[in-house]
């Protein structure tokens, strides 16, 4: 379950009119926090990251899964997955087994995932997945939206 705080900051956002990445970035921020403090770990930059956006759809932001080929179809029936528990909201309480067994396993993971170097190099990565045009219209719309 995210923290109140967070998902107060993400509401602020949708209030402000900002995108559904952005809302979702308040529980990818909070992840990263997560395993910069220690509560668990990551294997990857990129699995930091899918946790948090999870946790967004699952909390009900409106972040449309990956289109196909972009992720695995696995990865994709997942983020489906969550969206609709997104719009059901908490039906029934977690396992408590299988909740312990995933904190368990994160637990073993690396902290290298939330560091900055490692934020950088996914955040390249991803940049240049994307074309010149794509990049310098979101660069727009974050300086349309931005608090004054």
């Amino acid at each position: 379950m995210p923290d109140k705080k967070t998902l107060e900051r993400a509401r602020e956002d949708k209030r402000e009119g900002k995108s559904p990445s952005t809302q979702a970035g308040e529980f990818v921020r909070e992840e990263m926090d997560h395993i910069r403090e220690g509560k668990h770990g990551a294997r990857s930059t990129k699995q930091a990251i899918a946790i948090g956006l999870s946790k967004a759809r699952r909390a009900g932001v409106k972040l449309s899964p990956p289109r196909e080929g972009e992720a695995s179809p696995e990865t994709r029936e997942h983020a489906i997955q969550d969206a609709r528990k997104g719009r059901a909201g908490a039906r029934r309480k977690p396992s408590t087994k299988r909740s312990r067994a995933t904190s368990r396993a994160l637990r073993r993971e690396g902290h290298k995932a939330a560091s900055r170097q490692a934020l950088a190099k996914q955040a390249r990565t991803a940049a240049a997945r994307r074309s010149a045009a794509s990049r310098s219209r979101a660069a727009k719309k974050a300086a349309a939206t931005k608090k004054k």
